[in-house]
């Protein structure tokens, strides 16, 4: 039996949220282990599924693309990554939470691309490489269990091929921060159609992308599967519609010093 529909940007990232929460490894570590649940707002979705409580989402990340600018969110309105050990909450920074990591523990971060290789790309504005560059080292060399949920909207043609060509200091003029691309090829990367199988065992494609209005960004897909699975899926989707747009949380440009050529007055 097979069926379509789209999906919106924020419906997406509830479905991959839900998928995550199912993962084996999630799973465990909810109950004996340790989860980091990094910044980003994929991952906002995430942390909300994983402790059952709402968020203001667009408050959970460092940086952000907003009005047609990569660029930071207010630092005043930030909210800081989940830690969990066994499912618990703890108040511990995140960095010193990733110390005590070992191989069964969990880290989850986004994506701002991905490719059909299998390698995710984050952007990083701060010199150090932000969360991937803190983090990446350690999860590497503990084997600790790396989650990447990341929207088919994100997908592009290479990450290594477009991290080779940027970087904040080989960048001469920039609308928005300055970025480098780290890519990130060890991690197991969750999309729609990972998700879709995970909850209800339908195969998924994608056929379409794109929209107007709400709906740019939006992607449409095609599922397969037996009929109790597919009445499933069309089911579990029809609950995420309507899931809420995210508002924008940018810093504004009066009191940020760095320099980023923006043309545009947009406060």
């Amino acid at each position: 039996m097979l069926a379509t529909f789209t999906l919106r940007v924020p419906e997406s990232k509830r479905l991959i949220a839900k998928a995550v929460k199912e993962l084996p490894e999630v799973k465990k570590a909810l109950q004996h282990h340790k989860i980091i649940v990094a910044g980003g707002t994929t991952n906002a979705y995430v942390a909300e599924e994983l402790i059952g409580e709402g968020l203001r989402r667009e408050y959970y990340t460092a940086g952000t693309i907003n009005q047609g600018l990569p660029c930071v969110t207010d630092p005043e309105h930030r909210i800081e990554p989940l830690t969990l050990k066994a499912g618990q909450k703890q108040e511990q920074d995140w960095l010193d939470f990733l110390d005590s990591f070992g191989s069964e523990d969990v880290f989850i971060k986004g994506a701002n691309a991905f490719d059909a290789q299998g390698v995710a790309g984050v952007l990083a504005a701060h010199p150090e490489g932000g969360t991937v560059g803190f983090s990446l080292g350690t999860l590497v060399a503990r084997g600790a269990q790396l989650i990447i949920p990341v929207g088919l909207e994100k997908r592009i043609d290479s990450v290594q091929r477009a991290s080779k060509m940027v970087g904040i200091e080989q960048i001469d003029y920039s609308l928005g921060r300055k970025v480098g691309l780290i890519p990130i090829s060890n991690g197991k990367i969750i999309t729609e159609l990972e998700s879709l199988e995970i909850l209800t065992g339908v195969k998924a494609e994608q056929i379409a992308a794109g929209g107007i209005g709400d709906s740019a960004g939006a992607v449409t897909l095609v599922i397969e599967g037996e009929e109790e699975q597919v009445t499933k899926t069309m089911s579990l989707i029809k609950g995420l519609k309507g899931e809420p747009a995210l508002e924008g949380n940018r810093r504004s440009c009066s009191i940020c010093n760095d320099q980023c050529n923006r043309v545009l007055n947009i406060e």
